[in-house]
């Protein structure tokens, strides 16, 4: 882990040399006798990370490196900032005297460093760590370089469901069955068997989708605030309005009980209550869950049978059983990238453990995920024969061993994507483009030719083949939301303390390591912020604390000054004010506030930030003017509600997700040649979107009208030349003649054609994914011969005209999959398609 911060130390010193060519000669050698020691020292980091999970003497050496690095890369960020501010702003002599004080104090903080990396040159002789070559072949992959975009995830809900599909049909029944007392099946079992995945599949069932108008889904978990599992489940049955967040903030625990019984008296409702861990979380909840003798039900995962058996004394308990052999031999091999160059001898092998992993799917998928990146029948009896070091006395493999190995296996930049994911509240479902972003901010995604999105979602991809991360949501062929399960998210919290990765503020004992440079609040913020911080140089801090509001409390001048992440994450309805001083964390690469209105005109000072998200649900915020002072911002996610003058010269944009209409119709966007993705939010009939045609790498454009209202004219996406991704969600009168040829992805939404628009949309020769929800009011449909001639997956769905689908024999001939919802009046579909797959429905779109 110390690897990765070391190599991005000597990156920067290495860029910090190039770019300060006025450098005093003296200062010069210094920090180039520096980045020449962290790069010696490099080499012998491996054997170090190695040795140091046994040691805690050369536990602390790496973690001493791990100072150094950060301190002297923070050193040289300060004084460039420095520079660059007095540059314009000072005159001559006091220029001269300021600057001379400058070099001075970076000199000496400079030597401070040089003890140091003596000190621990000598810690090292002593330890008896020596250098290993990079290129033995031994250990991890480094390799993660060639990851891209393109780079294939395994959805393994699937996989991880093999052996469950008796269990599916009989719980189904449970639910379905005519019996008028709302009830409660209570599922459980240990950590790894499946239960998530199996209440998913239940979840998501179209028999339950049509028996159960009304559902929500929440997850409890170890930690668990009851006024917030409520206010999750209102906010899933009556939906995120402005007037609904602002009344759930206004209310106690007494309050949000009887609002969701009266709001679910009338209904038949489904509630997933998944991962509960003590029967006092369930007592808390279930008096919110009325009885109306309708049908309605209470589904809880827990892995504690008394949990389980208390729930409801006439209540359905099933206790997840274990794979047998033969379905865990059938998972590994499905999971398995590549079963044909297994040859019998690494099948032997496989079978052996396999069969030790006692029939626990996390186990198996995570065992498949770790040999596919083993090649050679060598590569595997190294992994057998570390299992078997383990072993316990059953002949069985412990779970965690199993983990650890695969965590190991991991090169350093995705030790550090991985351990990321423990930084999150357990449970919590993370959007990819998050995650991606917060990789960014660290420095973990090297910079190439290659786009850092598109090598960070390669990365993201990798974890997801090792079985390390769960696709939770996908949409046209992306990860859109992830999650950890929470046998790994332990794990990476572990391995996190381990090498003082991350901590997270405990409440209970009023404490944090003050070794990490990334704190982690998940409640009571404003307690953490009552510790003494100062002498802490912290990369990063994250705010999960739903009731902190008090960020004048943050002292952004001294203790936090080094900030590479500034996240928080608190309740839209807990509005707060941003002090000014957030303007002096001129390191900041990532700013998310979510909960936050107004930001403040100081924003402007940082010119190092890439990712800008301000979240306040239903409302807009305020952006100053001095937004577009910011010129390496990559992505802004916010829906502002006055106009950003001079957007255009964020030329490094790329990604606007939430701007206005209003905000958009005085933008010339010929300078944002760098934009890929484009979300505009309520486009009136009277404008004009013709300038989106300037934007020459434009992939991806999702467009809502006003209140759901007509577009205005479309004929501009004909000259979108790389557009790929196109929404369009509100009324179009008029369907253009043309689109762009590029387009491989569409979705029309609410648009109320009343001509078929499959004639239009069959000529695209790209268009691999059509989704038409509620976008055509016909009786008939008619895809003629050789139209759609690439389509691979098509959604119909809420079309309730539509009665009559011709398909020509030519048409669509590489259709895979199919998904028909709510079309109640589409009694037969073409002979042709009663053999393609059938989709499950997405609700993220």
């Amino acid at each position: 882990m110390a690897d990765a911060f070391v190599s991005s130390a000597v990156q920067k010193l290495g860029d910090f040399l190039i770019q300060q060519v006025s450098l005093r000669k003296n200062l010069r050698k210094e920090i180039e006798w520096l980045r020449n020691e962290l790069l010696f020292i490099q080499s012998f980091l491996r054997d170090a990370e190695q040795k140091q999970y046994g040691d805690q003497r050369v536990q602390q050496w790496v973690f001493e490196i791990n100072s150094i690095a950060n301190d002297a890369v923070a050193i040289l960020e300060t004084y460039t900032f420095e520079a660059g501010k007095r540059a314009s702003r000072l005159k001559a002599c006091a220029c001269i005297c300021r600057k001379e004080k400058k070099f001075y104090i970076v000199a000496k903080e400079i030597q401070s460093l040089k003890q140091r990396i003596m000190d621990i040159s000598r810690k090292r002789e002593t330890y008896g760590i020596t250098n290993i070559n990079y290129n033995s072949g031994e250990g991890p992959s480094n390799q993660v370089t060639t990851l891209r975009r393109t780079t294939s995830y395994v959805d393994d809900q699937d996989y991880i469901f093999v052996g469950l599909q008796d269990v599916v049909q009989k719980l189904l029944a449970e639910l379905l069955k005519a019996e008028p007392r709302r009830s409660i099946v209570s599922i459980y079992g240990m950590g790894g068997l499946g239960k998530t995945t199996l209440t998913r599949k239940l979840y998501t069932s179209p028999d339950i989708l049509n028996s159960f108008p009304t559902r929500a889904w929440i997850c409890v978990s170890q930690e668990y605030n009851t006024m917030d599992l409520l206010r999750n489940i209102i906010k899933s049955v009556q939906g995120r309005t402005k007037e609904t967040l602002d009344l759930l903030e206004r209310m106690t625990e007494g309050d949000l009980e009887i609002y969701l019984r009266d709001l679910l008296k009338e209904r038949k409702y489904l509630v997933m209550v998944d991962d509960v861990w003590q029967k006092e979380a369930w007592e808390s909840l279930k008096r919110a869950f009325p009885d109306s003798k309708n049908g309605s039900r209470v589904i809880i995962t827990t892995r504690k049978e008394d949990v389980a058996e208390r729930a409801d004394d006439r209540g359905f308990v099933h206790k997840l059983r274990f794979l047998s052999q033969e379905e865990s031999w059938d998972l590994f091999r499905r999971k398995l990238l590549d079963v044909r160059s297994m040859v019998p001898e690494m099948e032997s092998l496989a079978k052996d453990m396999v069969e030790k992993c006692r029939g626990l799917p996390l186990a198996v998928v995570v065992l498949s995920g770790l040999l596919s990146h083993k090649k050679g029948l060598n590569e595997w009896q190294k992994v057998k024969d570390h299992l078997w070091k383990n072993i316990k006395e059953d002949k069985s493999i412990e779970i965690c061993n199993i983990l650890s190995l695969s965590y190991n296996d991991l090169s350093t930049t995705l030790k550090q994507c991985f351990l990321y994911f423990g930084i999150f509240p357990e449970d919590q479902l993370v959007e990819a483009d998050n995650i991606i972003r917060l990789w960014m901010a660290e420095g973990f995604i090297p910079r190439g030719e290659e786009r850092m999105e598109d090598v960070a979602e390669g990365f993201l991809n990798e974890l997801i083949r090792r079985s390390l991360v769960q696709v939770a949501n996908t949409f046209w062929e992306r990860v859109t939301v992830c999650r950890v399960h929470d046998l790994l998210h332990d794990l990476a919290i572990q391995k996190a303390l381990e090498v003082n990765f991350f901590d997270i503020y405990d409440p209970r004992s009023h404490s944090i390591s003050s070794l990490c440079i990334r704190h982690v609040i998940h409640s009571e913020g404003e307690r953490y912020l009552s510790l003494d911080l100062s002498n802490l140089k912290l990369r990063s801090i994250m705010f999960f604390d739903p009731d902190f509001r008090k960020m004048s409390l943050i002292n952004f001048r001294s203790v936090f000054q080094h900030l590479y992440v500034l996240y928080l994450e608190m309740h839209g309805g807990n509005v707060s004010i941003v002090p000014d001083a957030i303007g002096s964390l001129y390191h900041l690469k990532l700013l998310r506030l979510r909960g936050i209105r107004d930001v403040p005109s100081s924003i402007g000072n940082l010119k190092n930030l890439q990712t800008l998200v301000v979240d306040v649900g239903e409302y807009t915020c305020q952006l100053p003017r001095e937004t577009a002072d910011l010129i390496n911002l990559r992505h802004l996610v916010a829906q502002y509600s006055e106009p950003l003058v001079h957007i255009s010269k964020l030329t490094s944009l790329q990604v606007v997700d939430g701007i206005h209409c209003d905000q958009w119709k005085n933008v010339d966007p010929v300078d944002l040649v760098n934009l890929r993705e484009l979300s505009m939010n309520d486009i009136k009939k009277s404008y004009s979107l013709n300038n989106i045609s300037s934007l020459t790498n434009l992939s991806t454009l999702t467009l809502f009208s006003e209140e759901v209202k007509s577009f205005p004219s479309l004929e501009f996406v004909n000259s979108c030349e790389k557009l790929q991704k196109l929404r369009l969600i509100g009324r179009i009168e008029k369907l253009p003649d043309l689109f762009s040829n590029s387009i491989t992805m569409m979705l029309l939404s609410f648009s109320v054609l009343t001509d078929d628009p499959m004639p239009i949309l069959g000529m695209l020769p790209n268009l691999r994914n059509l989704n038409l929800v509620r976008a055509y009011e016909g009786k008939d449909i008619m895809c003629s011969d050789n139209s759609f001639s690439q389509l691979e997956f098509l959604h119909l769905e809420y079309l309730g005209k539509l009665a009559r689908w011709d398909l020509g024999t030519s048409a669509m001939p590489l259709i895979k999959g199919l998904l028909i919802h709510n079309c109640p009046n589409l009694k037969k579909i073409p002979d042709r398609m009663k053999d393609v797959e059938l989709l499950k429905r997405n609700y993220m779109w």
